[in-house]
């Protein structure tokens, strides 16, 4: 089981931690993940700076766009569990 905490904090906020989350949410729902991620928040995580702080088990990111955030969870947390692209359900072939 993988931990993603997303800081729901002002400052995370502000630079748009509910659309990280959201498309978080929505990449697990497409692979077909969610019973294998656990998606939460939490309040400042004390790394206020450059943009939207985010951890994947105990591992920090920050993420200075929606786009970088999103890639790094395809890479990191989406690919070592078996998604094959951005937008195929797990488990399926492609033509």
């Amino acid at each position: 089981m993988v931990t993603v905490t997303v800081c729901v904090g002002s400052s995370c906020h502000l630079k748009g931690a509910r659309v990280v989350i959201e498309r978080f949410n929505e990449l697990l729902e497409k692979q077909g993940l969610q019973d294998e991620v656990v998606l939460k928040g939490s309040f400042c995580m004390e790394r206020c700076g450059e943009g939207v702080n985010w951890q994947i088990d105990q591992e920090p990111f920050t993420s200075a766009s929606e786009e970088e955030a999103v890639r790094v969870f395809r890479e990191k947390v989406l690919a070592p569990l078996g998604a094959k692209s951005a937008d195929e359900p797990r488990g399926t072939d492609r033509p």
